[in-house]
């Protein structure tokens, strides 16, 4: 008989194998893994209580905390689906996701229900709103006494399907309507398989949420360090000086995070230098880091360095950045180069960097095409949007709309996002590739390139740069930099120095944004999406 591969089944084991071990530990809170599936049996009551059925949506609206993890795992029970919300969306965004999704009962952070009140009378199938933290003075159900109501008996559970919807997350656009992707159990549960695997997840480790778990269910974090046993941290607020409070004190030994995160933690580290005694494994995935970060984080903070690759309507992780046995003998800085590369393909997973003709495209680090993937973790497809699916997924393979190279070792280096490619006198030039020589210079804290318009060449790079505190470089000198180390049609053209970069909840730095006020302020119009 088979055995379908459903979520709940981690959870299980984790209570069977480490009942009495620290499981989640937020602020002053410590429980068990017995613990932890005590509260998610009362959540489960409590939801089946209140209506909810296999199928229905359950939104959640929280920052990374003991509640926002327990609630997968109490969703997945009543057979429900979880709808994570990005923290960092606008009111009017909230208001067409959770009518969108039909969301039948909202769990919201008391320090984001401010969000929901200018459109809680305009929510169409919301029928429970339940406040985690909640204060006294609001009129809402708190979540707390709410739980304690519910029994803790073990919950009969809905019986389910592994081809079942379990999560629905919401990407994030910038111009148009977000799209819902459709995660299954099977998606998540072979996406753990693989990742617990190349991230070599053992019961031994110490897991610091730094991603939001939101965000494609923090990479999937909480399934498969559950399923091993391991130590989960929440920090409902993460900044430099929390997350190396928690190294610390809790004796973390993992990390996932976005690129940008990661140089807040080297600058910090740079002025206040915490000691860190255990081994740590730093894992990053967005934008493609400089070859410079790895150095950094690997000679100075002592930290392993991986680079994942993956989007959200491929559960997400698809590429890791792994040194084969067979090139340990390459020079040290050629195995950071490929580190800083997307990498290899994960167990599970088909990749190919393809031309518009659908050739793949020669392994000599030069000639670009898009990366299209096809697994067992690819998106059922987008919520009520039929159109876009077939848009994404051709033939079985997803096309993620990042182009890419891969090189003499078969590693494959994203070189843009498909609409981010600059083309400057019929030359595609990396913004990436850009990026990472600024990098190099060391008043550059933070960097993003974009094309600007130009009269001769039609566009051009131009840089968005933050400077470290106290540096005071300018404008030519960054250009003459870029130009002595680029060739010149690569070389940015122009900087415009920011105190920030607008950023995603994740810590992905917008160029969209940063695009679209320069074409605008321009005169030239027009919109870009990502």
């Amino acid at each position: 008989m088979n055995v379908p591969l459903v979520l709940p089944q981690f959870l299980d084991r984790a209570v069977n194998l480490y009942g009495d071990k620290q499981a989640i530990i937020s602020e002053d809170r410590i429980l068990t893994y017995g613990q932890l599936n005590e509260r998610v049996n009362r959540l489960s009551h409590g939801l089946k209580n209140a209506g909810v059925e296999k199928g229905d949506r359950v939104a959640y609206l929280a920052p990374n905390s003991i509640e926002m993890l327990e609630g997968f795992y109490g969703v997945f029970q009543v057979g429900g689906v979880m709808v994570p919300l990005n923290i960092r969306l606008t009111p009017a965004d909230y208001l067409f996701i959770l009518n969108h999704s039909e969301s039948k009962v909202l769990l919201v952070d008391q320090d984001l229900y401010h969000l929901i009140t200018p459109i809680k009378e305009q929510l169409k199938t919301v029928e429970k709103i339940i406040v985690h933290y909640k204060e006294d003075d609001l009129d809402e159900l708190g979540y707390d006494e709410w739980l304690s109501q519910q029994s803790s008996d073990v919950f009969d559970r809905v019986p389910l399907d592994e081809n079942d919807v379990c999560s629905l997350l919401y990407t994030s656009g910038t111009t148009g309507n977000p799209k819902g992707v459709m995660l299954t159990h099977r998606n998540n549960y072979l996406h753990a398989l693989s990742s617990m695997h190349h991230l070599r997840v053992t019961d031994e480790d110490v897991l610091l949420h730094v991603l939001p778990m939101f965000h494609v269910n923090g990479w999937g974090s909480p399934f498969y360090y559950t399923a091993n046993g391991a130590t989960q941290v929440c920090l409902r607020k993460t900044t430099p000086d929390t997350i190396f409070e928690a190294l610390e004190k809790h004796k973390v030994s993992v990390m996932h995070m976005a690129p940008s995160v990661l140089n807040s933690l080297l600058q910090y580290y740079e002025k206040n230098t915490p000691s860190i005694e255990q081994a740590v494994r730093v894992i990053i995935a967005g934008s493609a880091p400089p070859p410079a970060f790895v150095t950094r984080v690997e000679k100075e903070l002592g930290w392993e360095f991986i680079q994942v690759y993956g989007m959200t309507e491929s559960t997400p992780l698809s590429l890791i950045s792994a040194i084969r046995s067979q090139l340990k003998d390459l020079s040290v800085e050629e195995q950071y180069r490929i580190k800083s590369k997307a990498g290899i393909s994960m167990i599970g997973c088909e990749v190919k960097v393809v031309t518009e003709q659908g050739k793949e495209v020669a392994h000599d680090g030069k000639e670009i095409g898009e990366v299209i993937t096809r697994s067992n973790n690819v998106m059922l497809g987008y919520w009520k949007n039929e159109e876009a699916t077939m848009e994404t997924i051709k033939n079985g393979w997803l096309h993620t709309g990042d182009m890419a190279t891969i090189d003499e070792y078969g590693h494959i280096d994203i070189v843009d996002r498909k609409k981010d490619v600059i083309i400057s006198g019929g030359e595609n030039i990396s913004s990436i590739e850009v990026e990472g020589v600024l990098y190099d210079h060391p008043d550059v804290l933070e960097a993003a390139v974009i094309a600007v318009p130009h009269e001769k060449w039609g566009e051009t790079p131009h840089a968005f740069v933050v400077l470290r505190e106290g540096r005071n470089v300018t404008e030519q000198e960054l250009v003459t930099f870029s130009r002595e180390r680029l060739a010149h049609f690569k070389a940015i053209t122009g900087v415009t120095f920011v105190n920030e970069l607008p950023k995603t909840a994740s810590g992905k730095i917008q160029k969209v944004v940063l695009r679209n006020d320069f074409w605008e302020a321009s005169g030239k119009g027009g919109k870009f999406v990502n």
